[in-house]
């Protein structure tokens, strides 16, 4: 039986924190999501273990993730938000909150709402970063642009000793009509850091314009990242609820597989379903005493 992880997995409660990109959505998203909702379909679904995912810049959207984790024992990580640009602020977070949480696994910023997409290479979010490394956090980032992809190359070959996952691959063309271009030649470009993993997640709504969108229509881009980054470095979510815009919980986890059996053999899949990211987040899921 295969055990799933999925690394990719919001929660937001609009009566606990800010969302401010949900403000003007007429879309399903713009009402609170918490995991009960997707119960029923996670065992339809068959994912064992979930990292919940930064949604907003603000510390409430952090401690509820930490608050949910708390009551929900299939919840292994969470990738928690800190004030990068505020150095001194992010040492003390991380000193007494963060850390203490064993649960936090991950920083994450919307670095793909901030005017600058290279936001991430400024001194001060550099020296916040060096912090996050240190105390053996991982960095998630988050782009549409091509801009973006190249930002954390050079970010990857500054602070070698953080590891970073693009996620949702960086919104690659879907369908890839004309090829996979611009994108692809950057993505081949930041596979050469060992530090930059892949995160083949949210691609039921990557890039836009998604009604009927098919297995078909998203396997090139999981292709491209499996041979690129290789089976080791890449890992799955289904960018839950954001995913619902697409599809059901339980579809998006059978369009993965579908394209992963497609492409894999056994052993090959549990490593991007399961094992890789166990180790990415250090989740301590095989371990006897491990948070599952």
């Amino acid at each position: 039986m295969k055990r799933i992880v999925d690394t990719h997995l919001h929660i937001w409660d609009l009566g606990k924190a800010d969302y401010p990109w949900l403000a003007g959505d007429n879309s399903l998203l713009n009402r609170s999501w918490l995991l009960d909702e997707m119960e029923p379909e996670r065992a339809q679904a068959g994912v064992t273990a979930g990292v919940l995912v930064q949604a907003a810049g603000n510390l409430e959207d952090t401690r509820l993730m930490f608050e949910t984790a708390a009551h929900t024992p299939w919840i292994a990580g969470v990738v928690a938000w800190l004030p990068l640009m505020d150095t001194v602020a992010t040492q003390n977070l991380l000193e007494n909150l963060h850390l203490k949480e064993k649960i936090c696994k991950g920083i994450r910023h919307q670095t793909h709402d901030e005017p600058d997409p290279q936001w991430l290479l400024q001194p001060a979010v550099l020296e916040s970063l060096k912090l996050v490394a240190a105390a053996g956090l991982t960095y998630d980032a988050v782009g549409i642009l091509p801009a973006h992809i190249d930002t954390v190359r050079q970010l990857a070959e500054k602070l070698p000793e953080l590891n970073i996952v693009f996620d949702h691959l960086n919104w690659p063309p879907i369908p890839a009509t004309n090829g996979l271009g611009q994108w692809g030649r950057l993505m081949a470009a930041a596979a050469q850091q060992p530090n930059i993993f892949a995160k083949i997640s949210g691609l039921g709504t990557a890039s836009g314009n998604f009604a009927e969108r098919t297995a078909e229509d998203i396997k090139p881009a999981v292709a491209f990242a499996l041979e690129h980054f290789g089976t080791d470095r890449c890992f799955c979510g289904s960018d839950w609820p954001v995913s619902m815009l697409a599809g059901s919980y339980s579809h998006t986890w059978e369009t993965l597989s579908a394209i992963l059996s497609d492409l894999l053999s056994e052993a090959e899949q549990q490593q991007v379903l399961f094992t890789n990211a166990d180790n990415f987040y250090q989740l301590g899921l095989n371990q006897p005493h491990g948070s599952n």
